[in-house]
């Protein structure tokens, strides 16, 4: 299977998957608001990299579909609030508009409360994971979604809003904000063989993982300045809009690329060590971060 294919397969199962969770809703309204942000497409670069870890480390093909659809509901839920007025105030999102302007702020906010508990129960009922799989996946997505993840990642994005960063302030924003989600798809991939992570895998996904958040978010910085509106699916511009630092701003348009392409090899070097096969759909997926076009 070439990596495109790869791609549209994972895409249509975990599509099919999503499509048939929150059929039954007491609340209709937030039921829909909780649809209308999860099975709005996008990337799925998550669910993708659950799976391609998965398969790489030679987990049952099927046990990455609940962990996976998890970990997208948690993202979708990050990106539910952060386009929140109080948070990045964005009207568009994957080329509509925002939740909170589709609905209103309150159910915007209930939306996503509800996609972080709903990411919880379902990875806690994945059938193919053992239950200490199971109880180690939730406690490895709880702590990089949390207050030492991905959510103070948020909280320091914020604060730096108006400010000069240096780029070791930048990287260690987005290592939470962006790249803890990524490790957290490696670790729950990894995971998916039904076995306990070793110390030196746990620290070589972890390596590999903020390497190429940061590869996924020097791209985004590029993007924000060379495409258009269109092809981002949000506001051209955003970051500059808001007085963030970006990796554009500190190092140059020429700059951010090679450090983009440093922090993608960087990455590559990790699967060498792990033994990771040159066919395998992780590579693929390392390339596609730094080459995407939106």
């Amino acid at each position: 299977m070439t990596f495109a294919s790869f791609q549209i397969d994972t895409r249509q199962r975990l599509e099919h998957h999503l499509s048939g969770l929150l059929q039954q809703p007491v609340a209709t309204r937030l039921v829909e608001a909780m649809r209308y942000s999860l099975l709005d497409g996008g990337k799925r670069l998550r669910p993708t990299l659950v799976r391609a870890t998965a398969d790489s480390f030679g987990a049952l093909p099927d046990s990455w579909l609940h962990p996976a659809s998890a970990l997208e509901m948690m993202h979708v839920y990050s990106l539910i609030h952060d386009d929140l007025p109080a948070m990045d105030d964005d009207d568009l999102r994957r080329g509509k508009a925002t939740n909170h302007r589709a609905f209103d702020e309150a159910t915007a906010i209930l939306a996503g409360d509800a996609l972080q508990s709903l990411a919880y129960e379902h990875l806690s009922q994945a059938p193919e994971l053992s239950a200490d799989t199971r109880l180690a996946m939730i406690s490895t997505l709880a702590r990089q979604a949390g207050h030492e993840g991905m959510v103070a990642g948020q909280m320091l994005d914020l604060q730096a809003e108006g400010q000069q960063l240096g780029l070791d302030d930048l990287a260690r924003i987005h290592r939470l904000k962006t790249g803890a989600l990524i490790e957290s798809a490696l670790n729950l991939g990894a995971l998916c063989t039904n076995t306990p992570l070793s110390t030196k895998v746990r620290s070589a996904l972890t390596t590999f993982g903020q390497a190429l958040g940061l590869a996924f978010q020097i791209t985004d910085d590029i993007l924000d300045v060379t495409a258009d509106t269109a092809t981002l699916g949000k506001p051209q511009g955003s970051d500059a809009a808001l007085n963030k630092s970006t990796y554009v701003q500190l190092l140059g348009l020429d700059g951010a690329r090679h450090e983009a392409r440093q922090q993608t090899e960087a990455a590559l070097t990790v699967l060498d060590q792990l033994g990771i096969n040159h066919d395998s759909p992780l590579r693929a997926l390392t390339g596609y971060v730094l080459s995407r076009d939106h």
